[in-house]
């Protein structure tokens, strides 16, 4: 059996009534009943009209009481259902907090990133752009020497082509001589 003290109100959990679950308050601030022990002869006889009197007044008393603890039951109830709601509404707005604060980090990470991407891209162009005019300078430079090579392979075909002319013209005048 649980219980849980509020105030001077004990609530305890127990079956009654055929129900599943109910709350039983005890007042805790009730003084216990004691028994008393008749004193003789004519105090027996008031004592049972005070018990007559007393079943009556215990019974309308515990009618009151059980009211009284139906009431308190009831209000326990409707406190605990309100309590559950106000928490349950808490949760979900800490859950929506939660949810605007990831959808903003995601946007705030987005813009970074595009940012950062951006960046990245203006330097890499920078990069391309200064090797691209080094690679200019050293093209400028291979194509004067491809030139130059191209202009002295030329000479040296002329060179070739006037020293084999001689040749001929030599081997010729040899053979005319020999003659």
């Amino acid at each position: 059996m649980s219980c849980e003290a509020k105030g001077n109100v004990q609530i305890q959990t127990c079956r009654v009534n055929q129900t599943k679950m109910d709350f039983f308050f005890e007042d805790l601030t009730l003084p216990s009943t004691s028994q008393s022990t008749p004193k003789s002869g004519r105090e027996d006889t008031q004592m049972t009209e005070d018990t007559e009197h007393d079943s009556s007044v215990g019974k309308s008393s515990n009618m009151s009481m059980a009211e009284s603890q139906e009431d308190h039951t009831s209000s326990s109830i409707d406190y605990i259902s309100r309590r559950v709601q106000e928490l349950l509404e808490k949760i979900n707005g800490s859950r929506t907090s939660d949810q605007k604060i990831m959808d903003s980090f995601q946007e705030k990470l987005t813009e970074k990133v595009s940012e950062t991407c951006r960046q990245m891209k203006e330097h890499m162009f920078t990069v391309y752009e200064e090797n691209g005019n080094e690679m200019q300078v050293k093209l400028q430079e291979l194509t004067e020497v491809l030139e130059s090579c191209t202009k002295l392979n030329n000479e040296l075909l002329e060179a070739s082509q006037a020293l084999t002319s001689l040749r001929e013209g030599l081997t010729i005048s040899q053979t005319s001589e020999s003659l």
